[in-house]
């Protein structure tokens, strides 16, 4: 689907919406993607748990004046709806995020290896996996006292600004 979002923020805040009118059940996977060239800008994929939601969200959708076409703009999602999403808030264990969502993996920038089941993970109500290969993997980083962050941020620093 293709809205014409041009950042990640309001691609967010969209799809937030459309599960809430549409809505859309707890096994819907909800990705953007990054489309680059003359007019970059985020399209949307949507993965419902049978066929017949599947048709009745494009019908909804298309009536709805938005653009929707088969299949995803690339392999690489970025996930905002998934199953369990609503479970990852305040801090949890590496074991924890694993069980209660569709997250397969999770990895930390600048290790080579998986962190331990244990660890804590402060995740900021915002946890943003993506898809590599068939796996859905949260990318974390390193923080105070031993535990992790997500790499993504909900509210970055713009590029350009003054630091």
């Amino acid at each position: 689907m293709d809205a014409g979002v041009r950042d990640l923020r309001s691609a967010d805040h969209l799809l937030h919406s459309l599960a809430a009118e549409l809505a859309l059940p707890e096994g819907t996977f909800g990705c953007t993607h990054l489309v680059r060239g003359e007019r970059p800008h985020v399209a949307f994929s949507l993965t419902f748990p049978s066929e017949p939601l599947l048709r009745t969200a494009q019908e909804r959708l298309a009536a709805g004046g938005h653009q929707v076409s088969p299949g995803a703009p690339d392999a690489v999602g970025r996930a905002v709806l998934y199953p369990g999403v609503t479970a990852l808030t305040g801090t949890l264990t590496i074991a924890d995020v694993l069980s209660r969502s569709a997250i397969d993996r999770v990895t930390v920038l600048g290790t080579p290896g998986r962190p331990a089941p244990d660890t804590l993970l402060m995740t900021g109500d915002h946890m943003r996996p993506t898809w590599q290969d068939t796996e859905l993997v949260l990318t974390a980083m390193p923080a105070v006292g031993g535990t992790l962050v997500p790499f993504e941020v909900p509210d970055p620093t713009p590029c350009c600004a003054d630091h």
